[in-house]
């Protein structure tokens, strides 16, 4: 099993969403963030000044699948979140050793 982090433009989560749920994945967690990379922040102007902004609003996608339907996953994001600009995004990929389901007590990839 596998957990995949994927930081990207928020105007792009609700593509990327309705295209992971057309894959077959049923849940996944969302959290507004804010960071930088090569980015590295922009200016805005409001009301004749200027204002640098450091850290850009993002969003991440954290969705567990099984190993078998991770490349699909990875693919779907991939295609769905780019832009071809920078700031694009990320998406990191780590191995979950286990899953317990709380209401049921399933465990394992029956309690993705």
């Amino acid at each position: 099993m596998k957990k995949i982090e994927a930081i990207i433009k928020p105007f792009k989560l609700d593509e990327v969403k309705d295209a992971l749920n057309a894959i077959g994945i049923q849940g996944m967690t969302v959290t507004e963030v804010k960071g930088f990379g090569r980015q590295k922040g922009h200016v805005e102007l409001y009301r004749g000044a200027e204002y640098d902004i450091s850290f850009i609003p993002k969003v991440k996608i954290e969705v567990v699948t099984s190993d078998g339907l991770m490349e699909k996953v990875l693919a779907t994001i991939m295609e769905k979140a780019k832009t071809g600009k920078i700031g694009d995004g990320k998406i990191f990929v780590t191995k979950i050793e286990e899953i317990f389901r709380i209401r049921t007590g399933e465990k394992g990839e029956t309690a993705i």
